[in-house]
C-alpha cells in the first residue's frame, strides 16, 4: 500500500507509517524539512521512503496512486482559498477510490469569534499572526473536502482539540485543530 505524506516535515508519521508496511511518499517544499527527513531516515535505519521536495500543489504523484493521503498541518498553511482548494483537489486526483484521508488542520475556534477573513477570503485570516493561515469551521471542511471527492469517515469523530469551555475566550497558545479520517469516494 502507498501512503503519501504531504508536509511530511521531519517524517513524524512517515517513518511511524513505514514501520507498518506502507510504501512513503514524503513531501514537504521546506529545504530543512528535507535534510531533517532525510537524517531522521538514515538515523532510523529506513529505506522505502521517497523524500520528494515540491509544494502541496501540483503533487508529483500519479492519479489514483495513494491507498492513504496525510495532511498533518499543511493546509492551514494556505495563503488563500484558491492554495487551499487547489491542494485539496490534488489530495482527491492522487488518492484512489476508498483511499483514506488523516486531516490534522487549524479550527476557527482559534480566533475571537469576531475576527474578520481577509479580504476576499471566506476562512482565511491574517490576525493570528500576522500571515495568512486557513481557519475552518467543521462544516467548511466537510464541504471543501467534499467538493475533492472525500467523505468523513464514519468511523471516527472530527475531533476538536484546545478548544476553550464554552463561554471562555482563547488569549494565547497553541491553536485549536480538528484531526480526523476521510474516505476517498
Amino acid at each position: 500500500m502507498t501512503c503519501v505524506d504531504i508536509g511530511c516535515g521531519a517524517l513524524r508519521n512517515a517513518v511511524p507509517l513505514a514501520e507498518l508496511g506502507y510504501r512513503l511518499v514524503a513531501i514537504d517544499l521546506s529545504d530543512a524539512m528535507i535534510r531533517a527527513a532525510s537524517a531522521r531516515l538514515t538515523a532510523a535505519g529506513r529505506s522505502g521512503v521517497h523524500v520528494v521536495q515540491s509544494p502541496m500543489a501540483p503533487l508529483p504523484v500519479a492519479s489514483h496512486a495513494a491507498d492513504l493521503v496525510v495532511a498533518h498541518g499543511i493546509w492551514n498553511l494556505a495563503a488563500s482559498g484558491r492554495e487551499f482548494r487547489a491542494a485539496v483537489a490534488e489530495a482527491g486526483r492522487i488518492a484512489r477510490p476508498g483511499a483514506g484521508l488523516f486531516l490534522f488542520t487549524f479550527s476557527r475556534h482559534t480566533l475571537p469569534d469576531d475576527a474578520q477573513p481577509d479580504s476576499g477570503e471566506t476562512f482565511v485570516f491574517s490576525s493570528w499572526n500576522g500571515e495568512p493561515h486557513c481557519f475552518l469551521t467543521e462544516d467548511q471542511i466537510i464541504a471543501e473536502l467534499g467538493r475533492a471527492g472525500f467523505a468523513r469517515d464514519s468511523a471516527g469523530p472530527l475531533a476538536e482539540y484546545n478548544r476553550p469551555p464554552a463561554g471562555e475566550m482563547r488569549v494565547s497558545g497553541a491553536p485549536v485543530i480538528y484531526e480526523g479520517t476521510f474516505t476517498r469516494v
